[in-house]
């Protein structure tokens, strides 16, 4: 699977991780898992509901998220939000 970073994502990573810098190694381990197998276990990987059900969630740690839509037939994971819990959803 491939990643893809539109500008807007781009932008709230980079306001994520200027308060976060800490995660930044294990952001880097969970985008790896993510293009090798997007439901590894590890990944708490879930089908989100109601308006954003179109979209896939996955932890990044036990209070932060990040939000993907799912391409399968193209292979690519279109990366959508990061942050808490209550911030992406």
């Amino acid at each position: 699977m491939k990643l893809v970073k539109d500008d807007s994502y781009q932008r709230k990573e980079r306001k994520f991780f200027n308060k976060h810098k800490d995660l930044l190694d294990k952001y880097e381990d969970v985008l790896k898992k993510l293009e090798i197998d997007p439901f590894e276990p590890s990944l708490k990987t879930h089908k989100l509901h109601g308006k954003m059900s179109e979209f896939h969630a996955c932890s990044l740690t036990h209070d932060y998220r990040i939000v993907c839509l799912f391409l399968i037939q193209n292979d690519l994971i279109v990366l959508v939000d990061i942050g808490s819990h209550d911030d992406v959803y």
